[in-house]
């Protein structure tokens, strides 16, 4: 390097000015985590943003140095880094933050946002299994109970079932109809296309003709005999089971409800041979009992078959005895003995015991009396304390928990009175709207108390059948110059009017930007 090139790139050095902001792509420091930008353009501005949390020493919790302790309940409040009420959680990871829209907690509250498969408030659940859109008021894609969303091949309400599958889309005539049956299409969208589809099975060209041709005529996945179309063909298809093969091929060839060596016809057969096959199928060994097949066909596997579990062999007996859940010791030792996914007095076998002393045990442990339903205690381990427990808030049929079941309905938050009373009724630390049972009631009337913009019903009856309050249209109660909910905000600088696409009168005012 020549010496004037060394001055030249020396000067030029010296002269560099740190320029005024970060540049934008990255949010991972200090000077980037406090400029009041959206550096990544991820939504998120400085301590709002996970990365400077994680990565800027100006994102911690801040420690007041004199403790005080004061609501965490306004937008501010929200942001300020600091745990006002002291109960641990801090901002947006408070309950009573998340439940104000304006503090900007949620991220995800609009069918949009609810439906791109992004998490977008970094919280670990995204669209649908997050709870701001499967409780969102103004979300319609996390439920499956519209045409768009009865023929999305999506599990929209993450109950197990999908599109025409749900009984609440079968409601939706236009999306789960097979209209069609020979076009060779799925309709209606529930994965049965044609014949296979329950709605084609009344058309002449869905009925199984012949039933003894080996072929599945209508095409349903069922041939000849196997279709019930073809039970009432009795010379053909009700046979007798009384022979080695068919006590044996997995047809209940007589139709009676019981197959192969669960009939009595073959299991009880004066055959040899039969019972010979049918001994050989015999669910009554310890190896057998403890295979986890269904040996003999006739529904129930292993100890839950009483040829194992009232077994004539003592051993058998004894070895179904050791994996249930029935004992003293069993009911009281923590452990899901049986592994069906209950454990101790949670699991029927020690809840109802043949045992006196266990079915005992299990009745005092039992979450049903008034007493203990009032007790702050969970009695029966069930993870559920109790009003919280069904078996102190839903009256069983015999009336035995009638007392508690009672107190529970007078202090639960879930009617229009006790929603709107400003005291926290059920004890768990919120009050009327601030609690999800009221915020998210099914009876739409205390949702209206709950709701701005909410409009849904003609009015709103209280417990003696007043009006209490009538329901004005979404527009109407977003112009009105009232706070209706009481929470601080009115009309369209409220989060229940600024978002609500049925608002029109708000359009381009979001209170949490966008």
């Amino acid at each position: 390097m020549t010496r004037g090139l060394g001055v030249a790139l020396l000067a030029l050095a010296c002269s560099r000015v740190d320029p005024l902001l970060p540049p934008l792509g990255y949010e991972q420091n200090d000077q980037a985590c406090n400029d009041s930008l959206d550096n990544d353009r991820d939504g998120f501005i400085d301590c709002e943003d996970p990365d400077c949390i994680y990565k800027s020493t100006l994102c911690g919790q801040v420690i007041p140095r004199i403790p005080f302790r004061e609501a965490e309940n306004t937008p501010s409040k929200c942001h300020d880094l600091i745990d006002n009420d002291e109960d641990g959680n801090v901002d947006c990871g408070d309950r009573e933050c998340q439940a104000i829209g304006e503090a900007c907690c949620l991220r995800e509250f609009t069918d949009e946002s609810c439906s791109n498969g992004i998490d977008d408030d970094f919280n670990g659940f995204a669209d649908c299994a997050d709870f701001g859109c499967a409780r969102g008021p103004f979300v319609t894609v996390c439920t499956e109970s519209t045409a768009a969303t009865c023929t999305d091949g999506k599990d929209n309400d993450l109950d197990g079932t999908v599109d025409c599958a749900e009984e609440s889309c079968v409601a939706q005539p236009d999306a789960c109809v097979e209209a069609t049956c020979g076009d060779q299409l799925d309709n209606d969208g529930d994965g049965l296309s044609d014949c296979k589809d329950p709605d084609c099975a009344v058309l002449s060209q869905c009925t199984e003709t012949a039933c003894d041709n080996g072929a599945d005529d209508d095409g349903d996945g069922k041939g000849d005999c196997a279709d019930p179309d073809c039970a009432a063909v009795l010379a053909t298809c009700q046979k007798p089971e009384d022979t080695v093969e068919r006590c044996q091929d997995g047809v209940d060839n007589d139709q009676n409800g019981f197959t192969d060596c669960g009939d009595f016809s073959c299991s009880q057969s004066a055959n040899g041979e039969i019972l010979a096959v049918c001994a050989a199928k015999a669910e009554n060994t310890i190896a057998a009992c403890g295979n986890g097949v269904d040996d003999d066909a006739n529904g129930f596997t292993d100890c839950d078959d009483f040829s194992c579990s009232r077994a004539d062999d003592q051993a058998v007996k004894d070895f179904c005895t050791s994996r249930s859940e029935s004992t003293l010791e069993q009911c009281q030792n923590g452990v899901d003995d049986d592994g069906n996914g209950f454990i101790d007095c949670a699991d029927f076998s020690c809840l109802r015991a043949d045992d006196a002393i266990v079915a005992a045990f299990c009745a005092e442990r039992a979450e049903t009396s008034l007493e203990k339903c009032k007790d702050g205690e969970d009695n029966d381990q069930n993870g559920f304390t109790d009003c919280a427990d069904y078996s102190c808030s839903q009256a069983e049929p015999d009336g035995s928990n009638a007392e508690a079941a009672d107190y529970c309905a007078k202090i639960l938050e879930v009617t229009y009175d006790k929603c709107s009373d400003g005291k926290d009724n059920d004890g768990n630390g919120f009050a009327d709207c601030e609690d999800y049972s009221c915020a998210q009631a099914d009876d739409p009337c205390v949702r209206l108390a709950c709701q701005e913009s909410l409009a849904t019903v003609a009015e709103c009856k209280d417990a003696s059948g007043t009006v209490v309050q009538k329901a004005a249209t979404a527009d109407e109660k977003c112009q009105d110059g009232k706070d209706n909910d009481g929470d601080g905000f009115v009309d369209c600088q409220d989060w229940d009017c600024s978002y609500n696409p049925a608002v029109t009168v708000c359009a381009g005012s979001k209170v949490c930007g966008e």
